[in-house]
């Protein structure tokens, strides 16, 4: 692959797996109460992390993802400006979490 390839096929992994990937867009792409409902497609999916952090990384500015909407992502960015790699910090905490509590799962 060329260019950002290497970083698409990544994407594509976890994009993959993730439980909204059968869930019409628009359902994804709401305004008011109705981001209550698609945060909820959130709840269990496995790469809830890895979305979280391409949405923050890309600074995608609509829609939920990784269970978060898009006026909870601009707080997050407001509150840590210096951060340069969602996905390495999310991994991260994910990790020394997964450490603490004796767990082996693999960070995808």
């Amino acid at each position: 692959m060329e260019g950002g390839g290497v970083v698409a096929s990544i994407q594509e992994t976890w994009w993959d797996r993730a439980a909204c990937r059968a869930t019409d867009p628009e359902e994804l792409f709401v305004e008011g109460a109705a981001q209550s409902g698609a945060k909820r497609v959130c709840t269990t999916c496995p790469v809830k992390t890895e979305c979280l952090a391409h949405a923050l990384d890309q600074r995608i500015e609509h829609g939920v993802w990784g269970g978060m909407t898009e006026r909870e992502r601009r707080a997050l960015l407001r509150r840590r400006p210096t951060v340069t790699s969602w996905r390495r910090l999310l991994e991260t905490a994910r990790f020394e979490h997964q450490q603490a509590h004796g767990r082996r799962d693999r960070v995808s």
